[in-house]
């Protein structure tokens, strides 16, 4: 079976791999996941001049052999209204490839939200196309006239031929009314990856006791509130350390935020960093805090955490209270320093409560790999018939 995937991910050419093009973020290992299920993947994007970027990650086709190219795709530019009014004069150019590949394909998957990806499932339904959509925000978030029509074609095509899931994971259905649509978690982690992941040495001491937060540090996310916690932290452990990783229009201010509680030489402020970076400062950390209140989908950056065996310091946002139900993170009733700073310093301040939190951390991460996203995504998929000539679908 031959899948076209339509997303607005922007891509760009690159030397590294084998298929010729890299990206940012998990997009080129989700396109490597969903292609082992399938003979043959084409992935519809817009593609920008040829650049190296921090965290580069070239796409690679499947180990099993299956087939994964790029087709390009013109750059939509602006944002907001700009984007709007340039969208009718792009879907000329763009419409015509994103059509011709859905009608050279035998099924189609489209990543919401986002404006390309919308084209390319309303081009699936017009040529009558089995169609997967994975909506990748928040799917409680129903603010714009957008994100209503988003939920409301999802949920008009649930129970179809048609695979509709939303990113997170709770008890509760997506949508109660229409339970076909179904959660679907997020991540960046392999099963070769998650066995080079050590949990810490040794749990932490007044001494030494490292912090981090990973993300783009918008007010949101927590990271103001996290670096506010730390004038409390140190009551108990002195020699508390926070590294705080990504960049955004808030790190500036959150720099001289420091400098006013005068916890400056406690803080390491690292920028973006690629997935590997993210992951080596996480090795070097014993707690990860994430007070957010933004509007999350799956946090991707928790899971990291859990993967290193770093129990976590959260709120109960989105898929947040079921990645940390198993005992490897504590939630916090309100995104305030002072509740963070007492959660932290409960967690750390009991070597064996931490050395416990620190093994179910671990064990929660070891179901949300790659691997186990394409065998979900292949059983929800399972209703199209058989999705590969052979019998190494699951493998890449």
């Amino acid at each position: 079976m031959k899948l076209t995937v339509v997303s607005h991910k922007e891509c760009w050419r690159s030397p590294d791999g084998d298929v010729g093009y890299a990206t940012d973020g998990g997009f080129a290992m989700h396109m490597q996941a969903i292609a082992s299920l399938f003979d043959e993947t084409v992935v519809c994007v817009p593609v920008v001049p040829t650049r190296r970027r921090l965290g580069e990650v070239p796409f690679r086709r499947p180990e099993n052999g299956a087939g994964l190219q790029i087709v390009e795709l013109p750059v939509l530019r602006g944002e907001g209204l700009a984007r709007k009014l340039a969208y009718p004069m792009w879907l000329l150019r763009g419409g015509r490839v994103i059509d011709r590949a859905v009608r050279h394909a035998d099924a189609v998957h489209a990543p919401i939200p986002g404006d390309v990806g919308t084209a390319g499932m309303l081009l699936a339904k017009v040529h009558r196309k089995p169609l997967f959509v994975r909506h990748c925000g928040n799917w409680q978030n129903r603010r714009t006239t957008a994100e209503r029509l988003w939920r409301w074609f999802m949920e008009r095509r649930a129970g179809t031929d048609d695979v509709m899931v939303a990113t997170g994971e709770e008890d509760a259905p997506p949508s109660p009314h229409h339970p076909e649509i179904t959660w679907l978690f997020s991540t960046s982690l392999s099963e070769r990856e998650l066995e080079t992941l050590a949990p810490p040495a040794e749990p932490p001491t007044t001494d030494r006791l490292v912090l981090s937060i990973a993300c783009r540090q918008v007010e949101a996310k927590g990271g103001g509130v996290t670096i506010e916690a730390l004038p409390e932290i140190r009551r108990t452990f002195p020699g508390v350390h926070l590294h705080v990783v990504g960049d955004g229009p808030q790190l500036e201010i959150y720099r001289r935020r420091a400098q006013t509680l005068d916890v400056e030489q406690h803080i390491e402020f690292h920028g973006k960093l690629d997935h590997q970076g993210v992951l080596d400062v996480l090795q070097r950390s014993h707690v990860f805090v994430y007070p957010t209140w933004a509007s999350e989908g799956f946090p991707k950056a928790v899971l990291e955490a859990l993967a290193c065996g770093l129990p976590v310091v959260s709120t109960a946002v989105s898929a947040i209270p079921a990645l940390l139900a198993g005992g490897g993170g504590v939630i916090v009733d309100r995104p305030e320093p002072d509740l963070v700073a007492k959660a932290v310093v409960t967690v750390a301040g009991d070597p064996e409560h931490y050395r416990s939190m620190s093994a179910s951390a671990r064990a929660s991460a070891e179901g949300y790999t790659l691997e186990a996203w394409a065998t979900r995504i292949g059983g929800l998929l399972s209703g199209w018939g058989t999705l590969r000539s052979d019998d190494s679908a699951r493998s890449w």
